[in-house]
């Protein structure tokens, strides 16, 4: 039986202490748990008790941990996630390093930064490349980076217009007649569109910048037969359009544009039978230059951790069904 090894960590910073500690706790004692460790504090000091291999993985956590919140940053569970992960595979990437992209300063003054690796590489390719689809499942900052991204782009003048667009495809619900003009038909799919403009932009300049036409969200259909120029065009939730719907809006991108393609294909709500356009897509443009795909994985979902648990066992449910087959 191996014997338990002990290291001191001392914490200079009161705000780093109760950072890592977390509220009632519960950041220290999730990193006891992925850790097998038990932390304890002893004058000023961190004392970390368990084997030697999970005490020095536990060490290098605290310290990654201690050096981002020491650089303003906040801590929940995720970043601690994070952390555990990138010791483990020995990864030389650390919190800090994410932490030194800023997307963009919300109105708010909250910075928007990367999270993980995956969203540090989906980022990067958005900046390098013309056409990006970016793949992935729910919680994964697909079309909010997207968003941050575009309004970066609009601030400092590299385009002139941001156009969002989504197929108005129903999520798998019949929601029958729905009362008002075309355009409040439509806005309920579009809202998850506005949500992140609002978060990022404030409700007050995005009504603006919508009023001025500076800002777009519409339905896919009313791309058709457009050509967009200097513009940052983000087609959401593009599981659900049709090859023909993403041929169509892959054909507007003029110049001075960039384009960004979103979508989870294990959620595709098309009519059964129908061919997602995203996936077509990916079967037939992989080899053409000029656009990339980047597919983000669990790990780089920043919602609730239980969220990340739902997906694995959402995909383990799937992979043995599709073994049963």
């Amino acid at each position: 039986m191996e014997q338990n090894s002990e290291a001191r960590i001392t914490l200079n910073d009161l705000r780093s202490t109760a950072e890592i500690f977390g509220r009632h706790d519960e950041n220290l004692v999730h990193i006891e748990n992925l850790l097998d460790v038990k932390v304890v504090a002893r004058g000023g000091q961190l004392v970390i008790i368990g084997s030697h291999h999970s005490v020095r993985e536990a060490e290098q956590v605290i310290k990654q941990l201690e050096a981002y919140s020491a650089a303003g940053n906040h801590i929940t569970l995720h970043e601690i996630n994070y952390a555990v992960r990138a010791v483990r595979s020995g990864s030389k990437e650390t919190l800090n390093d994410l932490a030194r992209d800023v997307v963009v300063v919300t109105s708010r003054g909250k910075q928007v930064k990367p999270k993980t690796q995956g969203q540090k590489r989906y980022i990067d390719a958005i900046r390098k490349h013309d056409i990006v689809f970016g793949i992935g499942p729910a919680g994964t900052g697909k079309t909010y980076l997207a968003v941050a991204l575009a309004i970066a782009a609009l601030r400092n003048k590299s385009v002139s217009r941001l156009i969002l667009t989504r197929p108005a495809v129903e999520a798998g619900e019949k929601l029958g007649f729905l009362p008002g003009d075309l355009q409040e038909k439509v806005d309920p799919y579009l809202r998850p569109l506005y949500d992140g403009l609002y978060d990022v932009l404030g409700m007050e300049v995005t009504q603006k910048y919508l009023e001025r036409n500076i800002i777009e969200i519409a339905p896919l259909a009313y791309m058709r037969g457009r050509t967009l120029d200097d513009s940052f065009i983000i087609l959401d939730e593009a599981q659900n359009t049709t090859p023909e719907q993403m041929k169509m809006f892959l054909t507007r991108l003029g110049f001075g544009s960039k384009a960004v393609i979103t979508g989870d294909i294990t959620q595709v709500d098309l009519p059964r039978g129908q061919r997602s356009g995203l996936i077509d897509a990916e079967r037939k443009l992989s080899d053409v230059k000029g656009l990339v795909f980047h597919h983000m994985a669990g790990a780089d979902i920043v919602r609730h951790p239980i969220v990340q648990e739902i997906i694995k066992a959402y995909d383990l449910a799937e992979q043995a069904k599709a073994d049963r087959e």
